[in-house]
C-alpha cells in the first residue's frame, strides 16, 4: 500500500528548546510561515492544510522524564501523529513544514497506522539516537530515531503505538558528522542494525548514496518516509540553524541526495526541520532552502 501521489503541506510549528507559555512565535516556530511566504504550497502543487495545534511549552529539563517541555512534547507527538494519518487516510502525501526534528515521532508513526510497515530515511547532521537519560540537552530533536526504535522514555513511546515504530532494518541515517555524538552513542547504530551513511559520504556521492537507499527499501518492498535536518548542509551554505558544526553538504550537494527520493514511487511523505528564521540574515537561507525543496520535489 503506498500514499497518495498528490502532496498536502501541514505545518508543525514546533521548537523543542521549548517555548514561552502564550508569548510569540520562537526560534523555528516561525519557519513554517516563512516557506509559506515563499509559496512552497503552490510551487509544490500541493494542497495546504494549515498548522497543526502544536507547540512544545516550557525550557526546563523535567526532572522526571528528562525530556524538555514534557508533556507537550507527548502532546504535540499525539497530534502531528493523528494529523499524518489523517492526510494520508484522505489520498495525499504529506509535506510537513517544521519546525524542529521532534516532529519525526509522529509523522513516522501516523505513517505507518496506515500503510503498515515503513521505512524512515533522515538526512541529518546529527545521527538523532540519544534518549531522554542520554540526551546532553534534553531536546526532543535529538530523539527521534531512537524513539521510533523503542528506546526512551516509555510515556513518549506509548505516544507512538503498542511497539516500535521501526526496525534498524528499516532506517538510513544520512550526513551525520558530530563527533562528539558519535562518541556518546559508540556503536548503537552497529547493534540496532540501522543504514549510516556520515556526511562526507553523502558530500562525496550524493546521488549513489540516495540510490543506494532506494534500492535497499526496494527490494523489500518498504514505503518510506524522508526527513530533512538544514543543519546537514555546512555553516557556509545554510547559517540559519542552531547547532552550527564544521563541513557538511552544499546546496547543490543537498539537492542531488533528495532528487533521487523526490522522484521515487517508494515516497510516501516528507518533513524539513530545524530553520531558524530569526538567523536568517536578509532571508536568504530561506529562498535557498525553498528552492532545494521544489527542485527535489516539484
Amino acid at each position: 500500500m503506498s500514499a497518495g501521489s498528490n502532496w498536502a503541506c501541514l505545518g508543525v510549528p514546533i521548537d523543542s528548546v521549548g517555548s514561552p507559555e502564550g508569548g510569540p512565535p520562537f526560534g523555528t516556530e516561525s519557519s513554517p510561515a516563512e516557506l509559506r511566504a515563499r509559496g512552497i504550497a503552490g510551487r509544490l502543487s500541493a494542497a495546504d492544510h494549515g498548522d497543526a495545534p502544536v507547540r512544545v511549552t516550557g525550557s526546563r529539563r523535567d526532572p522526571v522524564s528528562g525530556i524538555v517541555g514534557w508533556p507537550s512534547v507527548g502532546s504535540m507527538t499525539a497530534t502531528v501523529r493523528a494529523a499524518t494519518s489523517g492526510i494520508i487516510a484522505g489520498g495525499e502525501r504529506p509535506f510537513l513544514l517544521g519546525g524542529c526534528c521532534a516532529l519525526v515521532m509522529g509523522a513516522v508513526a501516523g505513517a505507518k497506522d496506515q500503510l503498515g510497515a515503513v521505512g524512515l530515511v533522515n538526512v541529518d547532521g546529527h545521527l538523532d539516537l540519544y534518549d531522554n537519560k542520554t540526551s546532553p540537552t534534553g531536546e526532543a530533536a535529538d530523539m527521534p530515531a531512537a524513539a521510533l526504535l523503542g528506546l526512551g522514555w516509555p510515556a513518549l513511546l506509548a505516544e507512538l503505538g503498542a511497539e516500535p515504530v521501526l526496525t534498524g532494518s528499516q532506517v538510513a541515517l544520512l550526513g551525520a558528522r558530530d563527533a562528539d555524538e558519535a562518541r556518546d552513542v559508540g556503536d548503537l547504530p552497529q547493534r540496532l542494525g540501522v543504514t549510516v551513511a556520515g556526511g562526507a559520504a553523502c558530500a562525496a556521492s550524493p546521488g549513489g548514496v540516495a540510490a543506494e537507499v532506494i534500492s535497499a527499501f526496494a527490494a523489500v518492498g518498504l514505503p518510506y518516509w524522508l526527513h530533512l535536518d538544514v543543519d546537514v548542509l555546512s555553516e557556509e551554505a545554510f547559517p540559519a540553524t542552531d547547532y552550527l558544526m564544521p563541513e557538511g553538504l552544499d546546496l547543490v550537494q543537498l539537492t542531488a541526495l533528495l532528487s533521487p527520493f523526490g522522484g521515487d514511487q517508494g515516497l510516501i511523505g516528507f518533513s524539513v526541520g530545524c530553520y531558524n528564521p530569526s538567523k536568517d540574515d536578509g532571508g536568504r537561507s530561506g529562498d535557498a532552502l525553498a528552492g532545494a525543496l521544489v527542485s527535489a520535489f516539484g
